[in-house]
C-alpha cells in the first residue's frame, strides 16, 4: 500500500504533531507499508525557514528512510487573521501542486488537522490520484478556533464548518487523537467511521536510565531545588498565567523554581508578567529539538500540564503527558474530562488540579515539593502505565491493521 501523509508540520520542526507523524510513519514502514510525506518547508516555531531550505520551491530529501517532499510556505509578518490564512492557504496552493506534478500514484491520502484548509489539497489530490482519503483531527478545528475566540468572522466560520463537514463525508475513515474527538464527530456526522488514533511515546527513547549529562547544573540549578517544569507550545489554550501565580504563591519558598521551555504566542505577555511581579523564581528557555529534551524532562522533578477551563478541553489529551510519564516524572495535571480520566482515575500517575484555579495548583506544588517518596511513586506508575497504553510501537500495529481494512 502507498500511504501519503498530508501535513504542513513535519521534521525538523519540533512540536506534538511532527513528533507523532514521524514516528507513526518510521512504524509502518517496518510494517511494510510505502510511506512518503508531503509538507512544507520546516520553520516552526520561529516561523522562519531553516538552514538549508531557503529560497527553495520544491524540495527533496529523506529521513531515516521517509521520502519527504516539501513545497514552498508563505510565512505571515503579523499574528493578524488574514496573515495567518495567507500562511495556511499558500502551502495549501504549493501542496496541491508539488503532489500533483512530483509525486506518483498512491492509494491513501492521511491528511493532518489542523490546518483545516489543507484539507482542499487533500481533496484535489484525492481526485487527481484516485486515492482514499484518511482525515487525521488532532484538533476539533473549527470549533476550537471559534470557542477561543481566534476566529470571530461568521462567514469564514460558516466556510469552515462546511469544509470540516464534507472532509469528513469524504474520507473512508476520520481519525482522532481523542477519544473525546471521535465521540464529537459521531455525535454530529453519525454515518462517519471513526477511530482512536492516540499519541503516544517511545519508551526506549524516553528512557530516565538511558540519559547522559546533566542540564539541571549545566544552567545554574542546585541539586535541591524543586524543579517544577512546563514543556511545550505557550499559547492561548494551555493557559500558563496560572504558574506565574501560583510561582507568586510561593515566593517564600526557595527551593521551589517554575520553568518554561519553548516559543509561542504569549511568551512575550507572560515574561512580562513575569517582570511586573518580580518573579525570580521563574526561568524562561527556548525551544529545543527533540534530542534534548529526555536531559530536561530529566533534570525536572515534576512537570505541570494545563490548559484552560473550556468544555472544548473535556476531550484534549496534551502530548507532553506522554514523555514525562515515560520519564518517570511526577505531573500536576491542570486538564480535565479525558485526560484526567485516562492519566488521575486510571493510570494513578498524576495528580488534578482544577483548571484555571490558582490554589489548588499551589496545593499541589507544596505537596509534591515536600513529599520526594509520592514524586517517586507516581514517576515509577506513570511508566508502567504509559508503556502499557500509549506504547508507540503497538499503536502503529493496531492502526496499520485498520488502514489495510478500511483502505486496503
Amino acid at each position: 500500500m502507498k500511504l501519503l501523509i498530508l501535513t504542513q508540520y513535519f521534521p525538523p520542526e519540533v512540536g506534538a504533531p511532527q513528533n507523532r507523524l514521524f514516528e507513526l510513519a518510521v512504524r509502518l514502514k517496518k510494517l511494510g507499508v510505502d510511506v512518503s510525506v508531503l509538507t512544507a518547508m520546516p520553520n516552526y516555531p520561529q516561523m522562519k525557514i531553516y538552514d538549508g531550505y531557503q529560497g527553495k520551491d520544491y524540495l527533496y530529501e529523506e529521513i531515516e528512510g521517509i521520502p519527504v517532499h516539501r513545497s514552498s510556505i508563505y510565512l505571515p509578518k503579523s499574528k493578524s487573521i488574514i496573515q495567518r490564512l495567507l500562511n495556511y492557504f499558500s502551502f495549501v496552493y504549493s501542496s496541491a501542486k508539488v503532489g500533483r506534478s512530483k509525486i506518483g500514484p498512491i492509494d491513501v491520502i492521511m491528511c493532518e488537522s489542523p490546518p483545516l484548509f489543507l484539507g482542499y489539497s487533500a481533496l484535489y489530490l484525492k481526485r487527481k490520484k484516485n486515492a482514499k482519503l484518511i482525515f487525521n483531527v488532532s484538533d476539533l478545528w473549527p470549533e476550537s478556533a471559534e470557542k477561543l475566540g481566534v476566529v470571530t468572522n461568521k462567514w469564514m466560520l460558516k466556510l469552515a464548518y462546511h469544509l470540516e463537514a464534507k472532509l469528513y463525508r469524504q474520507s473512508v475513515l476520520v481519525t482522532g487523537q481523542t477519544q473525546g474527538i471521535c465521540k464529537n464527530i459521531n455525535e454530529r456526522f453519525s454515518n462517519v467511521k471513526t477511530f482512536w488514533l492516540p499519541n503516544g511515546v517511545d519508551v526506549s527513547y524516553y528512557n530516565p536510565s538511558a540519559v547522559s549529562g546533566n542540564w539541571r547544573t549545566d544552567h545554574g540549578f542546585k541539586e535541591q531545588d524543586i524543579l517544577f517544569l512546563y514543556a511545550g507550545i505557550i499559547g492561548l489554550a494551555q493557559g500558563l498565567e496560572i504558574i506565574l501565580s501560583a510561582a507568586d504563591k510561593v515566593k517564600g519558598h526557595e527551593l521551589i523554581k517554575f520553568i518554561f521551555v519553548g516559543s509561542g504566542p504569549e511568551k512575550e505577555k507572560l515574561q512580562a508578567i513575569q517582570k511586573e511581579k518580580q518573579l525570580t523564581n521563574v526561568y524562561f528557555f527556548d525551544a529545543v529539538s527533540k534530542t534534548q529534551m529526555p536531559q530536561i524532562v530529566q533534570a525536572s522533578d515534576v512537570s505541570i500540564i494545563p490548559l484552560r477551563k473550556l468544555e472544548l478541553f473535556l476531550g484534549a489529551i496534551p502530548s507532553k503527558i506522554f514523555e514525562n510519564l515515560a520519564m518517570q516524572k511526577a505531573v500536576i495535571l491542570a486538564v480535565d474530562g479525558e485526560a484526567r480520566e485516562l492519566f488521575v482515575n486510571q493510570g494513578k500517575c498524576a495528580l488534578y488540579s482544577e483548571p484555571e484555579n490558582v490554589e489548588d495548583l499551589v496545593e499541589n506544588v507544596l505537596l509534591l515539593a515536600h513529599d520526594k517518596s509520592l514524586r517517586k511513586q507516581l514517576g515509577e506508575r506513570g511508566r508502567i502505565y504509559v508503556g502499557e497504553s500509549f506504547n508507540r510501537n503497538v499503536i502503529a500495529q493496531k492502526f496499520n491493521e485498520v488502514l489495510n481494512t478500511h483502505a486496503g
